[in-house]
């Protein structure tokens, strides 16, 4: 029997199959069904920054309101920043989630600024979370904002949550770096636990007919699993944070890629939103299967073999290959 055991933010996982946040999430009895699917750990469904923040201004003017016309009244109230309205769900999910599984739940914190939005891990780490992903959505439209600026911004808020919790953080990032290997380094050295690439960023669309800005999320296919594939490869052995890859994982073959490339884990939601929770189940016995058939024992055996450290040719995953890709490629329509 093949053992695809796997290590991730210190924990020991059953399999490097991990459920990345999404909404499926949101019940007990769905992260069950993950557990029981095959699933090594699950990442439940982001809270956001904007949520906490409006929450607390919410309740900071109801508990003040009046208050002015009687000064006594303020000590019958706790500080405003004590409070996290509405947020108490998704404390309540971590704590009865934790009470009925027995694979690490990891919260999920979207935020984009620094901010106090970032103490609620603590809050997180309290109910019961094994670990904290941090997906830091970030999108600088501002001209005079240097890239330095923007990378100091991940940095600033991994340091804020990692003073404020001790269980291990992870940085769900995007790629979009002037250097993507210096930010690795940098937030390895500031203290990321694990890497998660990549996030995917809303692109909106457009209606013609209302010629206004509609939402449009669009669920991940096979192809876009190339760009955390290239960079799992690159970073592989050069930093000492967990690798997880995401975006684009759909069958047991992307997986076996990704553990090659050095990936700790594989994170998937587009494919379970598609065809189920029970397709962890398809997904792990392929891997099984592939491994006895190439006769490999377990899955530390099978990471970072193909990574740009160990790889027969190193220049694959640089500029070398991408010329010799364009100058092999035959075009099937003739002109």
């Amino acid at each position: 029997m093949v053992d695809i055991t796997t290590t991730y933010l210190g924990k020991k996982l059953r399999s490097p199959l991990v459920v990345s946040a999404c909404p499926l999430s949101e019940k007990v009895e769905n992260i069950k069904r993950m557990e029981d699917a095959g699933a090594g750990a699950v990442v439940l469904y982001s809270l956001f920054e904007e949520q906490i923040r409006r929450e607390r201004e919410a309740m900071q003017h109801y508990l003040l309101y009046g208050t002015e016309s009687f000064a006594e009244a303020l000590t019958y109230f706790p500080e405003p920043e004590e409070y996290h309205a509405g947020t108490e769900d998704y404390l309540k999910l971590i704590a009865d989630a934790k009470a009925s599984v027995n694979i690490p739940v990891i919260a999920s914190l979207n935020g984009a600024s620094l901010g106090g939005w970032t103490k609620f891990a603590r809050k997180m780490e309290e109910a019961g979370a094994d670990a904290l992903e941090l997906n830091v959505y970030y999108i600088p439209t501002n001209m005079n904002m240097t890239g330095e600026e923007v990378e100091n911004t991940y940095i600033d808020i991994l340091h804020a949550v990692k003073s404020a919790v001790q269980i291990p953080v992870a940085m769900k990032l995007s790629p979009f770096f002037s250097n993507m290997a210096y930010m690795a380094k940098r937030l390895d050295m500031g203290g990321a636990n694990s890497l998660v690439l990549f996030n995917r960023f809303y692109q909106p669309d457009i209606d013609i007919e209302t010629r206004e800005v509609t939402p449009n999320v669009i669920l991940s296919t096979p192809q876009a699993m190339r760009l955390p594939l290239t960079w799992v490869g690159i970073l592989y052995g050069h930093i000492q944070a967990d690798l997880a890859a995401t975006s684009g994982i759909h069958t047991p073959t992307d997986v076996i890629k990704m553990l090659m490339a050095g990936a700790n884990v594989t994170m998937m939601a587009s494919a379970l939103l598609r065809s189920g929770i029970d397709h962890l189940r398809v997904v792990e016995q392929g891997v099984r299967q592939w491994m006895e058939e190439h006769e490999y024992e377990s899955v530390d055996q099978m990471r970072g073999s193909v990574s740009q450290i160990n790889a027969e040719d190193p220049s694959a995953f640089e500029r070398t290959q991408y010329m010799r890709a364009l100058k092999t490629f035959h075009p099937r329509i003739a002109y």
